[in-house]
């Protein structure tokens, strides 16, 4: 691997994940403490996240654009950004779903399985900000495995409340609303499996 010279990649891959912990927090809060009176103050807090990092997904571009030596490959260095995007993206996705689907109250099991999601993203943000000292890191493996593991139960939780949904829910809208809710968290949890294992290739890859 490279040393690092001109623009911080890493600082900026470490300002996307520490934005999409920041976001998935305020979102937590939104699940446990379900309140439409506030739904819309506190969504917006995610959007503002949202739109800062988007700007500094613009910024690596541009820099990916214009400089000479960077300290990963330039697809590499594209990839992390945008599986991170994409993590971050699928937390401010749902606060619009809870809006157009109409959530008046919070499923129980949406509490569950929202807590993988904040526990994937912070084994995410802790294996990104290990990654540059990848040869020396006592910690970067375990967040690895951790976030994939935790992917692992999210698949679990995912058909076992979609199987619960389908056999005891008597409304078909609230079905629907459900169903769609549940892929938004599992696609959330996908994402951050997609970036653990983007930052194992590259390890073994620079190895």
């Amino acid at each position: 691997m490279a040393r690092k010279k001109g623009y911080d990649y890493f600082g900026a891959m470490e300002h996307l994940a520490k934005d999409t912990v920041r976001a998935s927090q305020i979102l937590h809060e939104i699940i446990n403490e379900y309140d439409l009176d506030t739904l819309a103050q506190k969504s917006e807090e995610i959007h503002n996240i949202e739109r800062e990092s988007d700007e500094v997904v613009k910024e690596v571009m541009k820099e990916l654009y214009v400089s000479f030596i960077t300290p990963l490959d330039r697809e590499d260095i594209v990839q992390i950004i945008d599986r991170l995007d994409d993590i971050m993206d699928g937390i401010n996705g749902l606060t619009y779903e809870f809006y157009y689907l109409n959530v008046q109250q919070m499923a129980p099991n949406a509490v569950q399985f929202f807590e993988l999601i904040t526990q994937a993203v912070a084994a995410v943000q802790e294996a990104i900000k290990e990654f540059p000292h990848f040869k020396s890191s006592k910690t970067l493996m375990s967040r690895i495995e951790e976030a994939n593991k935790i992917e692992s139960r999210g698949d679990h939780l995912y058909t076992e409340d979609l199987a619960q949904l389908f056999r005891t829910e008597k409304d078909p809208i609230d079905v629907v609303r459900w169903k769609k809710i549940f892929f938004s968290f599992e696609s959330v949890l996908d994402s951050c499996e997609d970036a653990a294992d983007i930052i194992m290739g590259l390890i073994i890859k620079n190895s």
